[in-house]
């Protein structure tokens, strides 16, 4: 089966248009340093303090603004900030781990907002009957490295003709895979 591209996806923040005001000020807008692999998605200039109960880390805003708060963190991350957040899919923050963030201008207190993002594939329809899969559906991803090949279980498929053909991974599992930056993966019967 043909391979794509397997990106590992750093602790970063999406914030609410509201947010953004808090912590930067009145009327401020995010500004872009630079886009990535998925359309419209951009890396911010702003950065923002993610205050826990053990500890803080600074961390990159990404862009556009969005409906709800969402801090995106691994769980060394996690435990340098002495939370114990859920494994989620982006949007599904209810009920998970509160926090502090702290902007220039401001601070937020968070009641909830803090995850794991569960891997995941994005793809476009296309790319999905290609591959033989569906929205939703959970595969395995093989990827192979010099010394380090793992196979990532539990990897949701998100189709929507808004994306671009990518695996998102956090850093904890980029780092287990021995990847350098990206890889490339396949699905895999387990």
């Amino acid at each position: 089966m043909e391979k794509f591209l397997v990106e590992i996806s750093a602790r970063h923040l999406h914030l609410t248009d509201e947010a953004v005001e808090v912590l930067f000020g009145a009327g401020h807008t995010l500004t872009c340093k630079k886009m990535l692999s998925q359309p419209g998605q951009f890396a911010c200039e702003e950065k923002v303090t993610v205050v826990g109960p053990r500890g803080e880390l600074k961390m990159s805003v990404l862009g556009p603004t969005r409906k709800g708060n969402q801090i995106e963190v691994s769980f060394t991350d996690a435990r340098a900030l002495g939370l114990v957040p859920p494994v989620r899919e982006s949007g599904d923050t209810a009920g998970s781990c509160p926090c502090k963030l702290v902007g220039p201008c401001g601070e937020l207190e968070l009641e909830e907002g803090v995850i794991v993002a569960k891997r995941h594939i994005h793809m476009t329809k296309a790319d999905a009957e290609k591959y033989g899969v569906e929205n939703g559906q959970i595969v395995a991803v093989k990827v192979e490295t010099e010394g380090r090949t793992v196979v990532f279980g539990d990897t949701v498929v998100r189709v929507s003709d808004s994306y671009a053909l990518a695996m998102h991974i956090d850093t904890d599992e980029g780092n287990a895979a021995g990847i350098k930056g990206s890889a490339e993966g396949e699905i895999v019967t387990l």
